[in-house]
Protein backbone atom coordinates (compact mmCIF):
# COMPACT_ATOMS: atom_id res chain seq x y z
CA UNK A 1 0.00 0.00 0.00
CA UNK A 2 3.41 2.35 0.85
CA UNK A 3 4.58 1.56 -2.69
CA UNK A 4 1.10 2.12 -4.62
CA UNK A 5 0.39 5.18 -2.32
CA UNK A 6 3.65 6.93 -3.96
CA UNK A 7 3.10 5.28 -7.26
CA UNK A 8 -0.76 6.70 -7.66
CA UNK A 9 0.24 10.02 -6.93
CA UNK A 10 3.55 10.56 -9.14
CA UNK A 11 2.12 9.28 -11.77
CA UNK A 12 -0.68 11.56 -11.40
CA UNK A 13 1.43 14.58 -10.68
CA UNK A 14 3.94 13.79 -13.71
CA UNK A 15 1.42 12.66 -16.34
CA UNK A 16 -0.42 16.01 -15.79
CA UNK A 17 3.15 17.68 -16.18
CA UNK A 18 3.53 15.60 -19.43
CA UNK A 19 0.32 17.48 -21.32
CA UNK A 20 2.46 20.53 -21.35
CA UNK A 21 5.72 19.20 -21.92
CA UNK A 22 4.48 16.49 -24.76
CA UNK A 23 3.17 19.68 -26.69
CA UNK A 24 5.72 19.62 -28.95
CA UNK A 25 7.09 16.39 -28.97
CA UNK A 26 5.81 13.71 -31.20
CA UNK A 27 4.15 10.02 -30.96
CA UNK A 28 1.94 11.35 -27.77
CA UNK A 29 -0.34 8.37 -27.91
CA UNK A 30 2.57 5.99 -28.14
CA UNK A 31 3.81 7.59 -24.99
CA UNK A 32 1.11 7.56 -23.16
CA UNK A 33 0.05 4.01 -24.00
CA UNK A 34 3.61 3.25 -22.71
CA UNK A 35 3.19 5.69 -19.39
CA UNK A 36 -0.03 3.57 -18.06
CA UNK A 37 1.04 0.32 -18.98
CA UNK A 38 4.16 1.24 -17.01
CA UNK A 39 2.02 2.68 -14.36
CA UNK A 40 -0.31 -0.89 -14.11
CA UNK A 41 3.29 -2.94 -13.88
CA UNK A 42 4.46 -0.83 -10.92
CA UNK A 43 0.83 -1.18 -9.18
CA UNK A 44 0.66 -4.67 -9.71
CA UNK A 45 4.61 -5.35 -8.63
CA UNK A 46 2.67 -3.67 -5.18
CA UNK A 47 0.10 -5.76 -5.18
CA UNK A 48 1.50 -9.06 -6.09
CA UNK A 49 0.49 -11.72 -3.63
CA UNK A 50 3.37 -14.36 -4.26
CA UNK A 51 6.92 -14.05 -5.68
CA UNK A 52 6.17 -15.52 -8.85
CA UNK A 53 3.43 -13.00 -9.98
CA UNK A 54 6.01 -10.36 -8.41
CA UNK A 55 8.56 -11.27 -11.07
CA UNK A 56 6.07 -11.11 -13.61
CA UNK A 57 5.26 -7.70 -13.27
CA UNK A 58 9.09 -7.29 -12.31
CA UNK A 59 10.09 -8.12 -16.18
CA UNK A 60 6.41 -6.20 -17.63
CA UNK A 61 7.83 -3.27 -15.87
CA UNK A 62 10.82 -3.42 -17.75
CA UNK A 63 9.27 -3.80 -21.16
CA UNK A 64 6.60 -1.28 -20.47
CA UNK A 65 9.06 1.55 -19.39
CA UNK A 66 12.05 1.19 -22.21
CA UNK A 67 9.71 2.62 -24.68
CA UNK A 68 9.81 5.70 -22.51
CA UNK A 69 13.58 5.84 -22.46
CA UNK A 70 13.31 5.43 -26.67
CA UNK A 71 10.63 7.64 -27.09
CA UNK A 72 12.80 9.93 -28.78
CA UNK A 73 13.45 7.84 -31.40
CA UNK A 74 17.64 8.69 -31.63
CA UNK A 75 20.79 6.47 -31.95
CA UNK A 76 21.93 7.33 -28.73
CA UNK A 77 18.08 6.85 -26.84
CA UNK A 78 17.75 3.43 -28.47
CA UNK A 79 21.52 2.15 -27.59
CA UNK A 80 20.16 3.78 -23.44
CA UNK A 81 16.83 1.72 -23.87
CA UNK A 82 18.95 -1.55 -25.29
CA UNK A 83 21.09 -0.65 -22.12
CA UNK A 84 18.35 -0.58 -19.76
CA UNK A 85 16.32 -3.49 -20.95
CA UNK A 86 19.35 -5.87 -20.63
CA UNK A 87 20.89 -4.70 -16.97
CA UNK A 88 17.16 -5.26 -15.39
CA UNK A 89 16.80 -8.55 -17.60
CA UNK A 90 20.36 -9.80 -16.14
CA UNK A 91 19.23 -8.68 -13.07
CA UNK A 92 15.62 -10.18 -13.10
CA UNK A 93 17.35 -13.72 -13.88
CA UNK A 94 19.62 -13.28 -10.60
CA UNK A 95 16.57 -13.05 -8.43
CA UNK A 96 14.88 -15.81 -10.78
CA UNK A 97 17.41 -17.95 -9.87
CA UNK A 98 16.68 -17.22 -6.35
CA UNK A 99 12.92 -17.79 -6.64
CA UNK A 100 13.42 -21.37 -8.09
CA UNK A 101 14.76 -22.27 -4.52
CA UNK A 102 12.59 -19.85 -2.99
CA UNK A 103 9.93 -22.13 -4.42
CA UNK A 104 12.02 -25.57 -3.55
CA UNK A 105 12.46 -25.26 -0.09
CA UNK A 106 9.56 -22.77 0.84
CA UNK A 107 6.56 -24.02 3.10
CA UNK A 108 5.12 -21.80 0.58
CA UNK A 109 5.64 -19.20 -2.28
CA UNK A 110 3.17 -16.80 -0.58
CA UNK A 111 4.21 -13.43 0.90
CA UNK A 112 4.91 -14.05 4.50
CA UNK A 113 5.90 -12.00 6.82
CA UNK A 114 9.30 -13.48 8.78
CA UNK A 115 9.74 -15.80 5.55
CA UNK A 116 8.49 -19.10 4.00
CA UNK A 117 11.48 -21.21 4.45
CA UNK A 118 11.76 -23.20 7.40
CA UNK A 119 14.61 -23.97 9.64
CA UNK A 120 14.97 -27.04 9.00
CA UNK A 121 15.42 -25.86 5.53
CA UNK A 122 18.12 -23.26 6.69
CA UNK A 123 20.05 -25.47 8.51
CA UNK A 124 20.31 -28.15 6.14
CA UNK A 125 21.46 -25.81 3.13
CA UNK A 126 22.53 -22.57 5.01
CA UNK A 127 25.71 -22.15 2.28
CA UNK A 128 23.41 -22.65 -0.33
CA UNK A 129 20.49 -20.22 0.65
CA UNK A 130 23.09 -17.54 1.29
CA UNK A 131 23.94 -17.80 -2.16
CA UNK A 132 20.23 -17.59 -3.10
CA UNK A 133 20.44 -14.39 -1.27
CA UNK A 134 22.88 -12.55 -2.42
CA UNK A 135 21.93 -13.58 -5.75
CA UNK A 136 18.01 -11.66 -4.95
CA UNK A 137 19.74 -8.97 -3.59
CA UNK A 138 22.15 -8.05 -6.52
CA UNK A 139 19.39 -9.00 -8.83
CA UNK A 140 17.39 -6.76 -7.25
CA UNK A 141 19.51 -4.26 -7.02
CA UNK A 142 20.31 -3.94 -10.55
CA UNK A 143 17.04 -1.53 -10.90
CA UNK A 144 17.79 0.29 -8.03
CA UNK A 145 21.47 1.45 -9.33
CA UNK A 146 23.47 -0.75 -6.80
CA UNK A 147 27.24 -0.74 -7.85
CA UNK A 148 28.57 -2.34 -9.64
CA UNK A 149 25.29 -2.11 -11.97
CA UNK A 150 24.11 1.11 -11.90
CA UNK A 151 26.11 3.30 -15.17
CA UNK A 152 22.21 1.71 -16.75
CA UNK A 153 21.00 4.88 -14.96
CA UNK A 154 22.74 7.95 -15.82
CA UNK A 155 22.34 6.48 -19.63
CA UNK A 156 19.39 6.64 -19.49
CA UNK A 157 17.61 9.62 -17.57
CA UNK A 158 19.17 12.30 -19.89
CA UNK A 159 17.87 11.13 -23.21
CA UNK A 160 14.07 9.93 -21.71
CA UNK A 161 11.53 12.67 -21.94
CA UNK A 162 11.32 14.88 -18.27
CA UNK A 163 8.11 13.31 -17.17
CA UNK A 164 9.39 10.02 -17.79
CA UNK A 165 12.78 10.88 -16.12
CA UNK A 166 10.44 11.80 -13.01
CA UNK A 167 8.92 8.52 -12.71
CA UNK A 168 11.52 6.27 -13.42
CA UNK A 169 13.70 8.09 -10.57
CA UNK A 170 11.05 8.50 -8.26
CA UNK A 171 8.69 5.34 -8.80
CA UNK A 172 10.21 2.40 -11.45
CA UNK A 173 14.01 2.04 -10.17
CA UNK A 174 12.26 1.80 -6.77
CA UNK A 175 10.94 -1.50 -7.73
CA UNK A 176 14.07 -2.82 -6.95
CA UNK A 177 14.39 -1.48 -3.30
CA UNK A 178 10.43 -3.17 -3.21
CA UNK A 179 11.93 -6.85 -4.42
CA UNK A 180 15.06 -6.38 -1.56
CA UNK A 181 11.95 -5.97 1.05
CA UNK A 182 9.55 -9.10 -0.68
CA UNK A 183 12.58 -11.49 -0.90
CA UNK A 184 14.17 -10.70 2.13
CA UNK A 185 12.03 -9.85 5.18
CA UNK A 186 8.76 -11.80 3.29
CA UNK A 187 10.77 -14.98 1.87
CA UNK A 188 14.35 -15.49 3.00
CA UNK A 189 14.11 -14.10 6.52
CA UNK A 190 15.80 -11.35 7.72
CA UNK A 191 16.45 -13.28 10.82
CA UNK A 192 18.25 -15.58 8.68
CA UNK A 193 20.55 -12.67 6.83
CA UNK A 194 21.25 -10.73 9.84
CA UNK A 195 24.61 -10.99 11.15
CA UNK A 196 26.05 -13.64 7.83
CA UNK A 197 28.53 -12.51 5.17
CA UNK A 198 25.21 -11.24 3.28
CA UNK A 199 24.07 -8.66 5.08
CA UNK A 200 28.15 -7.09 5.35
CA UNK A 201 28.69 -7.50 1.39
CA UNK A 202 25.05 -5.74 0.84
CA UNK A 203 25.69 -2.29 3.66
CA UNK A 204 29.12 -2.68 1.59
CA UNK A 205 27.90 -1.83 -1.76
CA UNK A 206 25.25 0.07 -0.78
CA UNK A 207 27.45 2.37 1.22
CA UNK A 208 29.61 2.81 -1.99
CA UNK A 209 27.12 3.38 -3.97
CA UNK A 210 26.22 6.19 -1.76
CA UNK A 211 29.62 7.42 -1.66
CA UNK A 212 30.33 6.80 -5.35
CA UNK A 213 27.05 8.73 -6.66
CA UNK A 214 27.71 11.61 -4.82
CA UNK A 215 31.02 12.03 -6.26
CA UNK A 216 30.03 11.23 -9.96
CA UNK A 217 27.19 13.36 -9.58
CA UNK A 218 29.02 16.68 -8.12
CA UNK A 219 31.68 16.03 -10.89
CA UNK A 220 28.54 16.10 -13.76
CA UNK A 221 27.36 19.23 -15.66
CA UNK A 222 24.63 18.11 -17.76
CA UNK A 223 21.65 19.26 -15.16
CA UNK A 224 19.63 15.58 -15.74
CA UNK A 225 22.63 13.60 -15.97
CA UNK A 226 23.90 14.60 -12.89
CA UNK A 227 20.19 14.01 -11.23
CA UNK A 228 20.51 10.76 -12.28
CA UNK A 229 23.91 10.22 -10.60
CA UNK A 230 22.18 11.34 -7.99
CA UNK A 231 19.64 8.46 -7.47
CA UNK A 232 22.01 6.29 -8.00
CA UNK A 233 23.33 7.27 -4.28
CA UNK A 234 20.03 8.17 -2.72
CA UNK A 235 18.72 4.49 -3.69
CA UNK A 236 20.98 3.12 -2.11
CA UNK A 237 20.26 5.55 0.91
CA UNK A 238 17.58 3.21 1.59
CA UNK A 239 19.44 0.01 0.67
CA UNK A 240 21.84 0.21 3.48
CA UNK A 241 18.27 1.15 5.83
CA UNK A 242 17.26 -2.26 4.70
CA UNK A 243 20.10 -3.68 4.82
CA UNK A 244 21.06 -3.01 8.56
CA UNK A 245 18.11 -5.01 9.70
CA UNK A 246 16.41 -3.24 12.78
CA UNK A 247 13.36 -0.92 13.70
CA UNK A 248 15.05 2.69 13.13
CA UNK A 249 17.00 2.28 10.20
CA UNK A 250 13.59 0.43 8.24
CA UNK A 251 11.57 3.24 8.94
CA UNK A 252 14.25 5.59 7.87
CA UNK A 253 15.04 3.32 4.78
CA UNK A 254 10.76 3.41 4.10
CA UNK A 255 10.36 7.49 5.12
CA UNK A 256 13.01 8.15 2.18
CA UNK A 257 10.96 6.10 -0.33
CA UNK A 258 8.39 8.70 0.12
CA UNK A 259 10.74 11.79 0.29
CA UNK A 260 13.32 11.01 -2.09
CA UNK A 261 10.15 9.99 -4.59
CA UNK A 262 8.43 13.49 -4.54
CA UNK A 263 12.01 15.45 -4.46
CA UNK A 264 13.64 13.43 -7.27
CA UNK A 265 9.93 14.00 -9.48
CA UNK A 266 10.10 17.54 -8.60
CA UNK A 267 13.76 18.04 -9.40
CA UNK A 268 13.61 15.93 -12.81
CA UNK A 269 10.13 18.36 -13.71
CA UNK A 270 12.15 21.51 -13.14
CA UNK A 271 15.18 20.18 -15.34
CA UNK A 272 12.91 19.33 -17.98
CA UNK A 273 11.18 22.72 -17.73
CA UNK A 274 14.35 24.62 -18.18
CA UNK A 275 15.38 22.39 -21.14
CA UNK A 276 11.93 23.39 -22.74
CA UNK A 277 11.53 26.63 -22.31
CA UNK A 278 15.19 27.84 -22.64
CA UNK A 279 16.97 24.79 -24.53
CA UNK A 280 19.70 25.18 -21.71
CA UNK A 281 21.27 21.47 -20.83
CA UNK A 282 24.43 22.53 -19.30
CA UNK A 283 24.43 23.89 -15.40
CA UNK A 284 26.70 26.12 -16.31
CA UNK A 285 24.22 27.31 -19.11
CA UNK A 286 21.67 27.89 -16.60
CA UNK A 287 22.90 31.01 -14.95
CA UNK A 288 19.85 34.03 -14.39
CA UNK A 289 17.40 30.57 -14.89
CA UNK A 290 15.96 31.79 -11.83
CA UNK A 291 14.85 35.51 -12.80
CA UNK A 292 13.34 33.53 -15.63
CA UNK A 293 10.62 30.73 -14.05
CA UNK A 294 10.84 32.19 -10.16
CA UNK A 295 8.54 29.48 -9.00
CA UNK A 296 9.64 26.16 -10.79
CA UNK A 297 13.11 27.24 -9.22
CA UNK A 298 11.53 27.64 -6.08
CA UNK A 299 10.29 24.49 -5.86
CA UNK A 300 13.66 23.86 -7.02
CA UNK A 301 15.18 25.01 -4.15
CA UNK A 302 13.23 23.63 -1.31
CA UNK A 303 13.74 20.06 -2.86
CA UNK A 304 16.98 20.42 -3.05
CA UNK A 305 17.30 21.58 0.58
CA UNK A 306 14.42 18.06 1.02
CA UNK A 307 17.60 16.02 -0.84
CA UNK A 308 20.44 17.04 1.05
CA UNK A 309 18.05 16.22 4.73
CA UNK A 310 17.86 20.00 6.10
CA UNK A 311 14.43 20.54 8.39
CA UNK A 312 11.92 20.91 7.92
CA UNK A 313 11.61 18.64 5.11
CA UNK A 314 11.03 15.18 4.88
CA UNK A 315 14.46 14.06 3.62
CA UNK A 316 15.88 15.35 6.97
CA UNK A 317 13.80 12.55 9.13
CA UNK A 318 14.42 10.14 6.80
CA UNK A 319 18.10 10.55 6.98
CA UNK A 320 18.02 11.03 10.68
CA UNK A 321 16.29 7.90 11.45
CA UNK A 322 19.06 5.96 8.96
CA UNK A 323 21.35 7.12 11.01
CA UNK A 324 20.18 6.69 14.09
CA UNK A 325 19.50 2.64 12.98
CA UNK A 326 23.31 2.78 12.25
CA UNK A 327 23.96 4.19 15.13
CA UNK A 328 22.30 1.81 17.33
CA UNK A 329 23.03 -1.46 15.09
CA UNK A 330 25.92 -2.64 16.88
CA UNK A 331 27.50 -3.97 14.18
CA UNK A 332 31.27 -3.09 14.39
CA UNK A 333 32.81 -0.68 11.89
CA UNK A 334 28.97 -0.16 9.93
CA UNK A 335 27.72 1.41 12.95
CA UNK A 336 30.28 4.92 12.68
CA UNK A 337 31.16 4.33 8.96
CA UNK A 338 27.49 4.26 7.49
CA UNK A 339 26.63 7.99 9.51
CA UNK A 340 29.42 9.21 8.02
CA UNK A 341 29.43 8.67 4.53
CA UNK A 342 25.56 9.98 4.82
CA UNK A 343 27.11 13.04 6.32
CA UNK A 344 29.75 13.36 3.40
CA UNK A 345 27.16 12.55 0.90
CA UNK A 346 24.93 15.12 1.76
CA UNK A 347 27.99 17.38 1.98
CA UNK A 348 28.38 16.39 -1.36
CA UNK A 349 24.48 16.74 -2.56
CA UNK A 350 24.87 20.52 -1.44
CA UNK A 351 27.66 21.13 -3.34
CA UNK A 352 25.67 19.67 -7.01
CA UNK A 353 22.39 20.94 -6.17
CA UNK A 354 22.51 24.35 -4.73
CA UNK A 355 24.85 26.12 -6.95
CA UNK A 356 21.86 25.79 -9.79
CA UNK A 357 20.16 28.11 -7.01
CA UNK A 358 22.61 30.42 -6.30
CA UNK A 359 23.69 31.44 -10.11
CA UNK A 360 19.85 31.27 -11.02
CA UNK A 361 18.80 33.82 -8.35
CA UNK A 362 22.14 35.65 -8.40
CA UNK A 363 23.59 35.21 -11.58
CA UNK A 364 26.11 38.44 -11.19
CA UNK A 365 26.15 42.00 -11.94
CA UNK A 366 27.21 40.75 -15.52
CA UNK A 367 23.98 39.53 -16.29
CA UNK A 368 21.08 41.06 -18.25
CA UNK A 369 17.77 39.71 -18.79
CA UNK A 370 15.53 40.70 -21.43
CA UNK A 371 11.82 41.34 -20.82
CA UNK A 372 11.08 38.24 -23.45
CA UNK A 373 13.49 35.78 -21.71
CA UNK A 374 10.74 35.69 -18.91
CA UNK A 375 9.85 31.70 -19.58
CA UNK A 376 7.55 30.63 -16.48
CA UNK A 377 6.14 27.25 -16.99
CA UNK A 378 2.36 27.35 -17.79
CA UNK A 379 0.02 25.42 -14.64
CA UNK A 380 0.01 21.84 -15.95
CA UNK A 381 3.91 22.12 -14.97
CA UNK A 382 3.49 24.42 -12.21
CA UNK A 383 0.71 22.56 -9.86
CA UNK A 384 2.05 19.39 -9.80
CA UNK A 385 5.65 20.86 -9.12
CA UNK A 386 4.09 23.40 -6.43
CA UNK A 387 2.00 20.09 -5.29
CA UNK A 388 4.82 17.74 -4.57
CA UNK A 389 7.00 20.07 -2.71
CA UNK A 390 4.69 20.99 -0.23
CA UNK A 391 3.94 16.99 0.39
CA UNK A 392 7.70 16.15 0.60
CA UNK A 393 7.97 19.40 3.50
CA UNK A 394 4.67 17.97 5.03
CA UNK A 395 6.63 14.98 5.41
CA UNK A 396 9.26 16.55 7.36
CA UNK A 397 6.64 18.56 9.55
CA UNK A 398 4.15 15.58 10.14
CA UNK A 399 6.23 12.48 10.16
CA UNK A 400 5.22 10.85 13.76
CA UNK A 401 2.23 8.84 12.12
CA UNK A 402 4.25 7.37 9.32
CA UNK A 403 7.08 6.75 11.86
CA UNK A 404 4.54 4.93 14.43
CA UNK A 405 3.07 2.92 11.65
CA UNK A 406 6.03 1.61 10.17
CA UNK A 407 7.55 0.57 13.77
CA UNK A 408 4.40 -1.29 14.41
CA UNK A 409 5.15 -3.08 11.42
CA UNK A 410 8.25 -3.77 11.43
CA UNK A 411 7.84 -5.88 14.56
CA UNK A 412 6.08 -8.64 12.23
CA UNK A 413 8.89 -8.48 9.89
CA UNK A 414 11.81 -9.89 12.09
Amino acid sequence: MTFAALTAIIFLCAGIYSFEYMEKEGHKSRYALFYILAMGAELGLCFAGNIVTFYMFFELLTLSSMPLVLHEGTHESVLAALKYMLFSLFGAYMALFGIYFIVKYGATYDFVPGGVIPAAAWGEHHTLLLVVSMCMVLGFGVKAGMFPMHSWLPTAHPVAPAPASAVLSAVIVKAGILGMIRSVYYCLGAVNIRGSVVQKVWMILALITVFMGSMLAYREKILKKRLAYSTVSQLSYISFGLALMNEDAFSGAVLHVFSHGFVKAVLFMTAGAIIHYTGAVNVDDMRGVGKKMPIAMWCYTICSLGLIGIPPTGGFISKWYLAIGSLKSGISVFNVLGPIILLISALLTAGYLLPLTINGFLPGEDYKMRKRDKAEPGLKMLVPMIILTLLSVLMGLLPDGIVNSVHSYFSQLM
